[in-house]
């Protein structure tokens, strides 16, 4: 049996001591071993009946902290359904640079809201110099992540099972559902959380079928190697100025490029900068409402009697669920066809370091910022791609990347969504920005209806929900299924 005084954090040993644990836990094939401890409420099964199974299918950050809390808050079995040799990481986590940094402060990224104190203590065990206005390493929360996930995985023993496979199907049967993998492999569960992470990027469609399947196009910066064999000596073009293309520039100019990277988009915007410190909170009135206008309005009028923006965005984002949700749907798609691109660049801010790099490269002509709509990118005669830009003359690139963030949906769906949707078993949420749930993150089906076992977190909550893509909200999905999960006899919604 293995225990550890504080259920709240992983050994004080550090890393290495969760991973330890974590190999106790599962054999190479995915075989538990030990059983032990589970402190906390606990959601147990009636007496004389076996116990509850859940299968989790992804294995970033909404995958590690779902099994994380169902390991810690229910003595269910619990199948972890995803190829990362250690969850937690993620897309995000996984690939990053060491130039690369969160995009939040440590305060706010603890893997439990009711201890906010627990990221910057792992930090302290691990001899990593942290406060709470920090904006850490992206690689190191990745394992922050890893080590919480690992730690829950060793104390929940045989409750625990790996299959290190991708999930390519999910169907009902008589009292629950069946997982299919990529192996050939099944798994039966009661419960199915689907934590599959973003949809992949739609494809801009200037792309030609022939500049698309060429090497010179990039459609996912984040894959492994995807950068690696961008040319250094030719020009680059970046579609998008998200915090995605600043990622990407990064990467690109940390060997120290002969020529520029350039990124364009319709508006040509770069994300603001986070202050040094954050600002004094604000707190004022915005009540909701089925029209837009109303809510920009409040908004423009604390700015202008002297609000800080930041604050007033932070503010405006503690309620952009209940925001979003009390627009009638004509307002909120004047919101994405007029607001959303400003919104994106007040909230989803840079780290003052990134900032300040940016600003850098752009004053040394490094990097290159603008605004233009792509009207073809085609393969050149003599390599790479020829880009053309609505008034402009064509240009040659060595590379062009998209960064345009997750496309939506049914496009962007993917295997396993796709075949869910041909099935009936999910339906797209407002907008194509998801798949639609109800408040608990109960999946609907093709008419509608929330299903009793069927779940969903991450952000693909989108579309219902507004803020679904960072970790504290990430986060407050988890804690809300769960407590669904801790009370299963309260009517769906």
């Amino acid at each position: 049996m293995v225990c550890w005084k504080s259920r709240d954090e992983a050994p004080r040993n550090g890393r290495k001591d969760a991973e330890r644990l974590y190999q106790a836990a599962t054999d190479p094939g995915g075989t538990p071993v030990t059983s032990t401890v589970v402190s906390g409420r606990v959601a147990e099964a009636p007496t004389g009946s076996r116990p509850q199974v859940a299968a989790i299918i992804g294995g970033g950050a909404a995958g590690a902290l779902a099994a994380r809390t169902v390991l810690r808050r229910t003595n269910w079995r619990t199948v972890l359904i995803s190829p990362e040799s250690r969850p937690g990481r993620g897309v995000a986590y996984g690939a990053a640079g060491p130039w690369h940094v969160l995009n939040s402060r440590a305060a706010a990224m603890s893997v439990d809201s009711a201890d906010p104190g627990h990221l910057l203590r792992w930090c302290h065990a691990q001899g990593l110099p942290a406060e709470p206005a920090t904006f850490l390493p992206r690689a190191r929360y990745g394992d922050y992540l890893a080590d919480q996930f690992a730690a829950a995985a060793a104390t929940a023993g045989d409750r625990l099972r790996r299959r290190l496979a991708t999930a390519t199907a999910v169907r009902p049967e008589p009292g629950g559902f069946l997982v299919t993998d990529d192996t050939g492999g099944t798994t039966r569960a009661d419960h199915v959380i689907l934590a599959v992470g973003n949809p992949a990027s739609q494809r801009p469609a200037a792309v030609t079928d022939e500049a698309y399947r060429s090497v010179e196009f990039v459609a996912d910066p984040w894959a492994v190697g995807a950068l690696d064999a961008i040319p250094a000596d030719q020009p680059v073009l970046l579609i998008g100025t998200g915090l995605t293309a600043v990622d990407v520039a990064l990467t690109l100019t940390s060997g120290g490029r002969r020529t520029p990277v350039e990124a364009i988009s319709r508006r040509g915007l770069l994300p603001r900068a986070h202050p040094e410190l954050p600002p004094p909170a604000a707190d004022f009135d915005l009540p909701a409402s089925a029209r837009l206008r109303p809510l920009l309005r409040r908004v423009r009028q604390e700015i202008a009697a002297g609000a800080d923006w930041v604050a007033v965005i932070d503010v405006v984002r503690t309620r952009a669920d209940s925001l979003w949700a009390g627009l009638d749907d004509d307002a909120q798609q004047r919101f994405l066809r007029h607001c959303q691109r400003m919104w994106e660049v007040h909230r989803h801010r840079m780290a003052p370091p990134i900032a300040s790099r940016v600003g850098d490269l752009l004053r040394d002509g490094a990097l290159r910022v603008r605004a233009g709509r792509l009207t073809s990118v085609e393969p050149h005669p003599d390599g790479g791609l020829t880009v053309r830009v609505e008034g402009e003359q064509p240009r040659r690139y060595g590379a062009v990347v998209s960064c345009t963030g997750p496309g939506s949906l049914p496009g962007a769906a993917g295997p396993l969504l796709g075949g869910m949707l041909r099935d009936g078993l999910l339906r797209t949420g407002p907008h194509g920005l998801g798949v639609d749930t109800d408040a608990d993150g109960r999946v609907r089906d093709a008419h509608g209806r929330a299903q009793h076992g069927l779940w969903l977190v991450g952000p693909l909550r989108r579309g219902v929900l507004w803020e679904a893509t960072a970790v504290p909200e990430i986060r407050g999905q988890v804690e809300r299924l769960a407590g669904a999960l801790l009370t299963p006899n309260l009517q769906m919604q």
